[in-house]
């Protein structure tokens, strides 16, 4: 049986995702069918950069369905310290593990892993490229606080240009009718032409760029914050301009809708103040915790595609 990966959200069509979410949906609600499904299956997590989020919510999802988890945190403390390749590391753990969740900084390790595993491979963050589980987790959050993924205006705010989630989520969503986008940075942070041009240009997708916050906040279904990834310049001056360009205060959403979803993919640094975390209207420790669910309904499926007895 051919083995499934998931490196790419778009992979994924709608009536997968729509299954993937309804899976995790049900798992919220009746945990306890679910703890056993991954008795005896083990969970490889092949992390070569640093997360905390990610990492735990797919050790503690595979702990939650019965299963087993093994890997690293870390470059420095696998053997690519030594100078192994991302395909021999792979290639090794795949015979000890019946699936595996990598991140790593270079965009497209993930799908160079994909062509040495015998075992279902999830993408777990590649650079600035790709984040399908973070956009799995996005839209839970969005259906289950909107009650729909379609009909909304979705303003994106800060790194645009590094952000993988930023990247990934706007593909997903343009599949969906009734979105616009609101790309919200410093001209220096902009979205990159190639993701405005393939996802939104090329469907038609009505959109507006801006380095105003406060003009649009009034219009927003959806706020997506992300921070200012230090990680992802070459020069720590740049870094240094532009890390504050948007802090999302109480005075900013003064205006906002009163149904409006913050979102945040997290880490947070100092671009959402503590004071937003009591508003209702704050949703990034839900998102968070969403995330758990819907990489539990991610391995059951590449698991029983792979042809796992669950």
């Amino acid at each position: 049986m051919a083995v499934r990966h998931l490196i790419d959200i778009l992979e994924l069509s709608t009536d997968e995702i729509t299954e993937l979410l309804d899976c995790a949906d049900d798992i919220i609600a009746h945990p306890e069918n679910y703890r056993e499904k991954c008795r005896y299956k083990k969970l490889a997590t092949l992390f070569f950069e640093p997360s905390t989020r990610t990492r735990l919510s797919f050790e503690a999802a595979m702990m939650e369905l019965g299963g087993n988890v093994l890997g690293f945190s870390e470059a420095a403390s696998s053997s690519s310290a030594k100078g192994e390749s991302v395909s021999d590391t792979v290639a090794v753990v795949s015979g000890y593990a019946d699936i595996i969740a990598m991140r790593h900084p270079k965009e497209g390790a993930p799908l160079v892993a994909s062509m040495k595993s015998s075992v279902p491979i999830i993408n777990a963050g590649d650079g600035g490229h790709n984040h399908p589980t973070q956009t799995l987790t996005d839209l839970l959050t969005i259906r289950r606080e909107k009650g729909r993924l379609d009909n909304m205006t979705i303003g994106l705010c800060g790194d645009l240009k590094f952000g993988r989630t930023v990247h990934s989520l706007i593909a997903a969503m343009a599949r969906y009718s009734g979105i616009k986008f609101v790309l919200i940075s410093p001209e220096e942070l902009k979205l990159p032409d190639y993701v405005r041009t393939d996802h939104i240009e090329s469907k038609g997708i009505p959109y507006e760029e801006t380095t105003s916050l406060e003009s649009v906040m009034p219009e927003l279904d959806i706020l997506y914050m992300t921070r200012v990834q230090r990680e992802r310049f070459f020069n720590e001056e740049d870094y240094l301009r532009l890390k504050d360009s948007y802090i999302l205060t109480p005075d900013k959403i003064r205006n906002a809708k009163d149904d409006l979803s913050i979102l945040h993919p997290l880490p947070r640094v100092n671009e959402i103040s503590t004071a937003i975390d009591d508003d209702s209207r704050a949703c990034y420790f839900r998102q968070a915790a969403y995330g758990k669910y819907i990489r539990m309904a991610l391995i059951l499926k590449l698991l029983k595609e792979a042809g796992s007895e669950l």
